[in-house]
This record gives structure tokens, C-alpha cells and sequence, in this order.
């Protein structure tokens, strides 16, 4: 699966390559007061910054270098390159991350560091005013959610919820799913099936794509939502062969072999959801807010777009964040003052208000929720249910032991090999303990 923050082309890459225009020289003026926090000069330094080749274009980067007094240097992010560069502690001065999966595994390791004293000192930045998934960056040095603050998201979704056609749904003749109370997983999967079109032994039209940020994502939330957790206690283990999470799991297997869309066997041509779900080939998609954006530059894709509240496989309502993307800043960075001017420029100036007044997904701040669109009826409908559904959002922790990408390597590697040998749900859920455990058996070595 694609990871939005490391900067491939992937289902936020629309929003990348129009970031351009919303993060203009224009956007920068009157900016250079909003930015200092009163905590010294930064004249004649350099702000590197590990991020997207293209977070900036060269007239931005230059109105960055203005306004924060600073040469800015922007580095491709490369996961090796970073831990290489924190191993020897010459880190980037900010660093873009997914805090959803990033923050535990940094944080935990000492490397990251606390922005509260700084949130204390901004005038621009409050802690009050951060939405409650901003809270994915928080780490107490055994939990994720609570204590110290790590990171701050530029925008975030709630990631289980999910678009649909509506003129698929009418082709098929099938009622359309209701803007608050949830479809179960199984009568979501049942939709799927029947919106699936195919031809010659080939699917023409996926029905449903669940997967949404990744497996192990979907599998933590499918597990919450039937009462139980994934990781056990102290976060340093995970337990496929609960009842809970063999219920989720068995699930995901029945989607993977019922082929109704993109899974770890069969993935989507495309590379994500954006052009499939553009050309009338996805019936449902599972994506937060965020991906209105790309349906909302489609006039006729947006008479026919709905939004609809997370699917739920047991009767726990939860509909979590996976992604909460944005800049931390290592524990070593050289030039930290500038980079926390550079914060609160991106997350409270112009930027994010920008960002809200584009729909690219809920603020992290409170109150530019006032900012979103819904000046059309698909912006009306979508802003109504994902109001609806943030009372039901909760972070879920993830495991400190060990990077998540590395978990679903091991999902990538075990689910595919199952399916196509037959294997049952608990032989796979052995496996899947067996070979993550070790892992993070590996991982809570190194931290202590």
C-alpha cells in the first residue's frame, strides 16, 4: 500500500501536485509576524527539511527563506537516509511522518522532540484549539494517544469511513447506504459482491475497496469494532488468534478471495483509488474527508458522490485516524527555533487556512473547521456526515516495537501465500503472531 507521507505517487498525490497554487507567494504575505514566537533570530542559518520532492515550489521555498530569515533545504524523505541521519545524530531539522504510525516507534526511541513547551509559547499555536486526531502524535512512553505531543498533523480523515457511487448503486438497484448509522462489515462486503461487474472471468468494476490505509490498519480498526485489540498489553505483542481480531481477520480473507477489489493478492493497477474510482470502475472507496477533493474538481463526478459513516464488525463504534500526516522535529535538529517559526507558519498562517478552504481533508486546528466548504450539495452532504461521525473517533494505538510498514510487509508476504494454498483462518493467525512477534520481540530489545 502507498504510504502518503514518504512522497510516492499515491492517493494524496493530486493534492501534492496542486499544492502549488494554495501554497503560493501570495499565501507567505504578512505572514513574518503570525511566525515569530519571540525566541531569538535565526539570520544566516539553514532549515533542512526531510519532506516531499515537491512539498515547495521555487518561488514558495524562496518566500519561506524571506519570511523565516533562514535557507531552506529540502530533502526527499527516505526512511533509511532518516535513520541513518538520526543514528548519527545529524537529523533534518523537520521531518514529515504519518503520526498515526510514526510517532510511538520515534518517540519511544528518544529521538523525537516535545513540542508542548513550545505550543505554551506560541500565540498562534494553542493545544486547546488541536482537533482530537492531532492526538496520534502523543506518546506517555508506553501509549499512544496522551502525553507529550511529538508532532502536529496538517490535516487528517477519519480513514474507515468511506465514498460510494450513487449511480452505481442505482444501476444495481440497490438502496443507498444511510448518512449515520453505519453498515455493518458484513452487509458492506454483501454490497460489494453485488456492485462488483465482470467480464470474461475479469473484474470490470470493483464493488468495494477496503483497504483503505493499509491491512494492518483495517485489521486494528475491524478489531476494535468487535470489542477487542490487536496489540496485547505493553504493546509488544499482537494476537491474531483473539476472537475479536480472527473475526476481522477472517473477514479481510473473505474479501481477498471474493476478488471485489483491490487486496494484498490482486492490487489495484492504478496505484490507488483516485483515476479507478474517477472512471466509474469503484463502486466504494474506502477513504475519509480527504478524498473530496478529488471529486469535488468533477462536476459530474459529484452529483453521483456520497459520503457514509465507518462500517462496523461488531457493535463497538469506532472510526480511528491512520494517517494524521505533518512535520515533527528531531530531538538533535540544529535549528530548532526556525523550524518551530516553519510550524507555525504551515500548521496555523495561511497554509492551513488554505487547506480548510479546499476541503483537503478536516483542519488539525478547531477552528478553521468553519473554513470547509459546503457550497455545493456533495460538500453540504459530506460536511454533515463527517460531523456526525467525529464524536466516534479514538485513537488506536500502535506498537512502539516495531515500524508499521514493516507489519504489513509481513501481512504482504502471509496473506497472499495463505489464500492461494487454502489455508484456514487460524493457521494464518499463527503465522501472523508468529512471524510479527519476533519482530517486535527484536524491536522492544533495542529500546530497553
Amino acid at each position: 500500500m502507498p504510504d502518503s507521507a514518504r512522497g510516492s505517487l499515491d492517493r494524496r498525490g493530486f493534492l501534492t501536485a496542486s499544492a502549488g497554487a494554495a501554497l503560493s507567494t501570495t499565501a507567505l504575505s504578512g505572514c513574518a509576524a503570525s511566525v515569530d514566537s519571540g525566541s531569538g533570530g535565526t539570520s544566516g542559518r539553514t532549515l533542512t527539511v526531510m519532506t516531499q520532492a515537491d512539498e515547495w515550489d521555487a518561488k514558495t521555498k524562496k518566500s519561506i527563506e524571506k519570511t523565516l530569515d533562514v535557507t531552506l533545504r529540502v530533502m526527499t524523505y527516505d526512511v533509511t537516509k532518516l535513520n541513518a541521519m538520526l543514528a548519527s545524530k545529524n537529523p533534518p531539522d523537520v521531518v514529515r511522518g504519518i503520526g498515526a504510525t510514526d510517532a510511538p516507534y520515534f518517540a519511544a526511541r528518544g529521538l523525537m522532540t516535545d513540542l508542548d513547551p513550545y505550543l505554551a509559547k506560541s500565540t498562534v499555536l494553542k493545544a486547546s484549539d488541536l482537533a482530537a486526531a492531532d492526538d496520534v502524535w502523543r506518546y506517555d512512553g508506553e501509549k499512544q494517544g496522551s502525553g507529550p505531543r511529538y508532532g502536529l498533523a496538517r490535516d487528517y480523515s477519519q480513514d474507515s469511513m468511506f465514498w460510494y457511487r450513487a449511480d452505481l448503486f442505482d444501476e444495481a438497484g440497490l438502496e443507498l447506504p444511510s448518512e449515520t448509522e453505519p453498515l455493518s462489515c458484513d452487509e458492506w462486503l454483501d454490497l460489494g459482491e453485488r456492485l462488483t461487474k465482470r467480464r470474461l472471468g475479469k473484474v470490470k468494476v470493483y464493488g468495494l475497496n477496503a483497504t483503505g490505509m493499509g491491512a494492518l490498519s483495517q485489521l486494528m480498526w475491524m478489531t476494535a469494532s468487535a470489542g477487542g485489540s490487536l496489540f496485547g498489553d505493553g504493546m509488544a505483542t499482537v494476537d491474531f488468534s483473539s476472537p475479536e481480531a480472527l473475526r476481522a481477520l477472517q473477514w479481510y480473507l473473505d474479501y481477498t478471495k471474493a476478488d471485489i477489489g483491490p487486496n494484498l493478492v490482486n492490487p489495484n493497477p492504478d496505484g490507488w483509488d483516485g483515476p479507478t474510482y474517477q472512471a466509474g470502475r469503484m463502486a466504494m472507496s474506502c477513504n475519509g474527508h480527504w478524498f473530496g477533493g478529488i471529486i469535488a474538481g468533477d462536476a459530474k463526478l459529484s452529483a453521483v458522490s456520497r459520503f457514509a459513516p465507518a462500517p462496523q464488525l461488531g457493535s463497538h463504534r469506532v472510526s480511528p485516524c491512520f494517517g494524521g500526516t505533518g512535520f515533527w522535529m528531531p530531538k538533535d535538529a540544529k535549528n530548532k527555533e526556525a523550524a518551530w517559526k516553519l510550524f507555525e507558519w504551515y500548521f496555523a498562517g495561511q497554509p492551513a487556512k488554505d487547506r480548510a478552504d479546499y476541503g483537503w481533508g478536516m483542519p488539525s486546528l478547531n477552528s478553521l473547521r468553519a473554513k470547509l466548504p459546503v457550497k455545493t450539495a456533495l460538500q453540504k452532504q459530506a460536511y454533515a456526515v463527517q460531523e456526525k461521525e467525529l464524536p466516534y473517533f479514538s485513537v488506536l494505538p500502535v506498537s512502539p516495537y516495531a515500524q508499521t510498514d514493516a507489519l504489513n510487509a509481513v501481512l504482504s508476504k502471509v496473506v497472499p501465500d495463505a489464500v492461494k494454498s487454502g489455508a484456514k483462518a487460524g493457521r494464518i493467525a499463527d503465522t501472523l503472531n508468529s512471524r510479527m512477534n519476533e519482530q517486535l520481540a527484536r524491536g522492544k530489545e533495542l529500546v530497553g
